[in-house]
């Protein structure tokens, strides 16, 4: 396939890395972008060619649709992919690439916009047959509005995401207080201090299905994600099959995601996200117009590359398969490895990459866009890589990922690997029944004890690394350990 003889890829790190693959492996040049601070980076060496773009910051310059644009006419490409995150659901980046000539690998702009805004979203989904919450909007007596749904309730921006703007409240009291934040937190975070109220199930999980659409009328779902596991509304860990759905329920939320999508005249890769209630009973969330962090999951039980998927959307082809033709083999798990403490309230971590040894094995997969000496600061995301497990069943999916967290080594910034073995460690978890607030009912459980795989692989490979007698090292573990002893012999 060589639908475009070059695609710049308007993003940076293991997603700008992942793109660049898949293009390869389809024919089609890639070109990476990048700031000047990160001119050695990953993705800058896995494209074909590399063109800088400028400002204060990198953060800036990733964002600057004007300089995205000229790169991409310096370079002569056919068409862009925005990745996730930064300008992947900017309406107005996805016009600007329609005047500049350029085909943006994604949805149509009016679709963005439809879906981008939390309230119109909500209210397109009600007028075609999605379940929805009970919910309040506008801004004249918003406040009585809100509370005359009764209590709890979640007060959302409604231009948020990735859980900012969010705040759950339990009482009338802290109504005022909880809108404020959210009104001011909308205005910094995306330029728009408009709010909502619905209602809030406690215990819900969190269950999203990919779709895909073309531009000739086709919409088919990929079946679900659990995506339960999360830290301030963030995803930790994701899954599919999602566990414990019956097959009614599965059937019932996947065809609600394509009667959205398909009513939204929706083409590309999208994902519709629900809450699915402890009585069975689920709800829309919200839409996503881009490729989710969490989509390998999906290419592991499907098979379907999902990023050469959204490459031949955009150039126009059909999907070429129905409904029925799609099938999932399996089970897989994505862990997110992020550079934070998870045992310090999950604070940010900073340091430089002095060595990393990703994990390996049957069914295994590592997506990063990391290097030895890298600098891992604040100004982006925490997430460094992800995790993929796949196996036979969910049993083995999870064997093989706890496995590959303990082999994974990565020095010089703390990250969460040894946190996210003892969440895939816990009975609630292995038995499948989690819910979006379960890290902080077992937070007692999830603690690190006194001395852990990860801050043994620690000392170990910073010996290793430094060259210092690993005999003398070994004498400062304490035991019993059994990692320990497989190194002492």
């Amino acid at each position: 396939m060589a639908a475009f003889g070059k695609v710049l890829i308007a993003n940076r790190g293991e997603i700008a890395v992942r793109i660049a693959q898949t293009l390869r492996t389809i024919g089609i040049g890639s070109v990476a972008v990048y700031h000047a601070d990160e001119a050695e980076a990953l993705h800058v060496r896995t494209a074909d060619e590399a063109c800088e773009i400028f400002g204060e910051t990198p953060v800036a310059a990733y964002l600057d649709i004007g300089g995205i644009l000229e790169a991409a006419r310096a370079s002569g490409v056919g068409a862009v992919h925005p990745g996730y995150g930064l300008l992947a659901e900017n309406a107005e980046f996805a016009r600007a690439c329609d005047e500049a000539g350029l085909t943006f690998i994604g949805p149509e702009p009016e679709v963005i916009d439809l879906m981008g805004g939390k309230v119109r979203a909500r209210e397109f989904a009600a007028a075609h047959d999605v379940p929805v919450l009970p919910s309040a909007t506008g801004q004249d007596g918003f406040v009585e509005s809100a509370a005359g749904l009764g209590f709890p309730l979640v007060i959302k921006a409604a231009a948020g995401g990735g859980g900012k703007g969010m705040h759950i409240v339990r009482d009338r009291d802290g109504l005022e207080a909880a809108v404020e934040a959210a009104q001011r937190e909308g205005a910094r975070y995306f330029g728009n201090d408009t709010v909502y109220a619905e209602r809030y199930l406690d215990r819900p999980r969190h269950i999203e299905v990919q779709v895909l659409g073309d531009r000739h009328g086709n919409v088919v779902h990929l079946f679900e994600r659990e995506c339960s596991i999360q830290r301030r509304f963030q995803k930790l860990i994701e899954e599919a099959p999602a566990p414990g759905l019956s097959a009614d329920l599965r059937v019932s939320i996947c065809d609600a995601a394509v009667r959205l999508a398909r009513a939204a005249g929706y083409s590309n890769a999208g994902t519709v996200e629900f809450i699915l209630g402890p009585d069975g009973d689920f709800y829309f969330l919200e839409m996503n117009t881009r490729l989710q962090v969490e989509h390998p999951v999906t290419e592991m039980v499907t098979g379907l590359d999902l990023v050469a998927e959204q490459v031949r959307i955009a150039a126009g082809e059909a999907l070429g398969y129905g409904q029925d033709d799609i099938s999932q083999t399996g089970h897989a798990i994505e862990c997110r490895i992020c550079a934070e403490d998870a045992d310090q309230d999950f604070l940010p971590a900073t340091g430089d990459v002095l060595l990393l040894r990703p994990p390996a094995g049957p069914g295994i997969r590592f997506d990063n866009g990391l290097r030895r000496d890298q600098a891992v600061g604040t100004a982006f995301d925490p997430m460094l890589a992800k995790l993929i497990a796949h196996g036979a069943d969910r049993s083995q999916a999870i064997a093989r990922a706890h496995a590959a967290l303990a082999d994974l080594v990565l020095l010089g910034v703390t990250v969460n690997s040894g946190y996210l073995r003892r969440v895939l460690a816990h009975p609630a978890f292995r038995a499948g029944t989690v819910h979006t607030h379960f890290l902080d009912e077992a937070r007692a459980d999830l603690a690190r004890p006194d001395w852990d795989d990860t801050l043994a692989a620690t000392v170990l490979g910073a010996a290793a690394l430094s060259s210092r007698d690993i005999r003398a090292a070994l004498e400062s573990v304490p035991e019993p350990h059994a990692s320990i002893g497989a190194w002492r012999n």
